[in-house]
């Protein structure tokens, strides 16, 4: 499979092959479904709490004697009954991570660049370089790339503090490194945006 080459001004800038083995099957779909479960998983902060009776601040007394008064018994104020009281089997900070093995995590990132590849939706740029680090000059690149209208992921070869900048406030925009970029940004997007260098790099982590 070859894909077209642009510079950032639209112009065609040459071809690239694709290296990696395309995924034609539906071999992987299960492991891509691990990897964003896990992935979201893994973002949950884990930190809900509930107090149970016995964590309940007040006082230990019993709210009223045992008989005599007409009413239910009662033992605690801090009865689960009560308003204010303990919650039973109520939440605690817990670890939601999953674990997804090398090979699933690979497999997941191959099925995610296959589907997307055969979409059409992956483009590929011959560099990144803005020449300032301007957010009109980055939404005028996508304008020029035919991407914007869409959720877009750029994805460039290392960290670039001037495309940091200028891309951090554009809504529906992602950026990522080639090497930190993963199956849930692959998929979240309408539109991927590659460098030539990060579609390289990409490919190595693809590498059997």
């Amino acid at each position: 499979m070859k894909l077209a080459i642009k510079d950032l001004k639209g112009n065609p800038a040459g071809e690239l092959d694709v290296t990696f083995e395309v995924i034609e099957t539906g071999r992987g779909t299960q492991a891509v479904h691990d990897t964003v479960v896990a992935f979201m998983a893994g973002r949950r902060s884990g930190t809900a709490s509930a107090k149970t009776m016995g964590e309940v601040n007040g006082s230990g007394k019993k709210p009223w004697r045992q008989k005599g008064t007409g009413r239910a018994r009662a033992g605690s104020f801090a009865s689960p009954l009560w308003r204010g009281g303990g919650v039973v089997h109520g939440p605690k900070p817990r670890d939601f991570s999953k674990k997804v093995n090398k090979k699933v995590a690979k497999l997941s990132l191959r099925k995610a660049m296959s589907e997307r590849l055969k979409a059409g939706d992956i483009l590929i740029v011959d560099d990144f370089k803005l020449a300032t680090p301007k957010t009109k000059e980055f939404v005028g690149v996508l304008r020029t790339l035919g991407v914007d209208g869409n959720t877009t992921l750029v994805v460039i070869g290392s960290s670039d503090a001037g495309v940091e900048r200028a891309s951090r406030n554009v809504l529906g925009v992602g950026l990522a490194t080639a090497t930190s970029v993963n199956t849930y940004e692959l998929l979240r997007y309408d539109k991927l945006v590659f460098t030539k260098e990060a579609f390289a790099q990409v490919e190595a982590r693809l590498a059997d």
